[in-house]
């Protein structure tokens, strides 16, 4: 599935992103550095020194202008909105960050989200949440992998086709989410936490109005499974076990984050289901150069696995199932799912211009999911669906290594798009 924040982030004359910061970089390397926030200020307004742009605080607030369009969806136009306050000494604290965003699309589709990920005094406790309400649209191809869409070929924009596929079903559903973990550090880099996860989907409508489709992906999956066709409620308890030893959180040159959670979802909190799954996720990062570190060689893994009971359909882990909703470059959010899921990338980072302005990726990825599809079982790893591509990076806040990432993604079955986001994809 996907969040309306589709298609093209249009940058217009932000005053500055800061998504999470760390202790930034030292001013003599800052001091080298041109970021687009430089250029747009010379375009614009007074042309300030490399001087003025170190010593200058930086702006903690920016506002991001959206649009897109998809026959699906209509025009879709939104606005998201950051913000970042320290909650003790600067010195030794990470900088806690707030985010909101609301889209509206012609076609009545919208959502609203906010997001907490806050860190108190030196780092001891770090609060993540997400609330998010809406009524979207997701193309729907079904579970598993190894699986032709006919006349699937086409071109995507960040994840949405730019044009219909009568092949592929469309799923509208409305939601309401929401989130909230509280992590304690334990030891050096590793994080204890804990939480509580509420999602609520209703108004499932994969018939287009024309009365039950029982051919639909969601329809028969739901009766094969014993879930309600309209709408399910999918709610549990979270733990969390979590190392980050990265130099970074937008940007990182080196170091690793692992995150380990146990999810389990219970009928006595509402869910349909009673479930247990297993999500884990690595990233480590090698940097190739002490001269330049932005050569980078960056890996990724993120796997989903159901150690028992059932999951609704639209919960199923597959492409974009990240937070961010970035997994599988080089195919539409949702492409590929099941009830087990595990992905895995690497990719290639190295700088372009001498003031860093912009900078270059080459990346490759593979994705495969287990399910049963008519009857017959499809094992994780009978099916493997690999995607590479491109990227350009144009660097926007110096201050808080935040770049524009612009790429070219392919994939099987004639799958290719641009892809589009703000900072790394991991």
């Amino acid at each position: 599935m996907w969040k309306l924040a589709y298609a093209a982030s249009v940058v217009l004359l932000s005053t500055g992103i800061i998504f999470a910061q760390e202790r930034q970089d030292p001013p003599e390397i800052l001091k080298k550095q041109t970021d687009a926030k430089q250029v747009l200020s010379s375009w614009f307004g007074k042309k300030k020194t490399g001087a003025d742009s170190i010593t200058k605080k930086p702006s903690t607030i920016s506002t991001l202008p959206s649009a897109g369009f998809n026959p699906s969806v209509g025009l879709s136009v939104g606005i998201t909105s950051t913000a970042g306050l320290v909650f003790g000494d600067p010195r030794i604290t990470t900088m806690s960050v707030l985010n909101t965003n609301a889209y509206l699309s012609t076609k009545g589709l919208l959502q609203f989200e906010a997001k907490n990920n806050i860190f108190t005094n030196d780092d001891l406790y770090n609060i993540q949440g997400n609330v998010q309400v809406g009524k979207t649209v997701a193309l729907d191809y079904g579970v598993g992998t190894g699986s032709r869409a006919r006349g699937e070929q086409g071109f995507s924009f960040d994840g949405l086709p730019l044009s219909n596929n009568n092949e592929v079903m469309t799923l509208s559903y409305s939601y309401i989410k929401f989130s909230e973990r509280v992590y304690r550090r334990i030891a050096k880099n590793l994080l204890f936490g804990a939480g509580v996860i509420f999602n609520i989907y209703n108004d499932i409508d994969n018939e287009g109005k024309l009365g039950v489709n029982t051919r639909a992906h969601n329809y028969r999956y739901s009766v094969n499974h014993g879930f309600p066709t309209g709408g399910y409620t999918n709610n549990g308890l979270l733990l969390n076990l979590e190392y980050n030893s990265r130099d970074h959180i937008n940007r990182p040159y080196e170091g690793m984050f692992a995150d380990v959670v146990l999810r389990t979802n219970e009928t006595w909190m509402g869910s349909n289901r009673r479930a247990t799954q297993l999500r884990t996720e690595v990233r480590k990062y090698w940097g190739l150069s002490k001269v330049n570190k932005e050569h980078v060689l960056a890996f990724w893994f993120w796997g989903s696995f159901l150690l028992n009971g059932d999951l609704p359909y639209l919960e199923l882990p597959g492409t974009g199932s990240d937070q961010t909703n970035r997994l599988g470059r080089g195919y539409t959010i949702g492409r590929f799912k099941g009830q087990n899921f595990a992905y895995t990338e690497a990719e290639y980072r190295f700088p372009l211009s001498k003031n860093k302005l912009f900078s270059g990726v080459v990346f490759a990825n593979a994705q495969t999911s287990s399910a049963q599809r008519n009857l017959n079982d499809v094992n994780l790893g009978e099916y493997v669906e690999p995607g590479g591509g491109v990227g350009l990076r144009i660097l926007f806040n110096k201050y808080t290594r935040s770049n524009l990432c612009i790429d070219y993604g392919v994939g099987t079955y004639g799958a290719k798009g641009i892809f589009i986001g703000l900072n790394e994809v991991f």
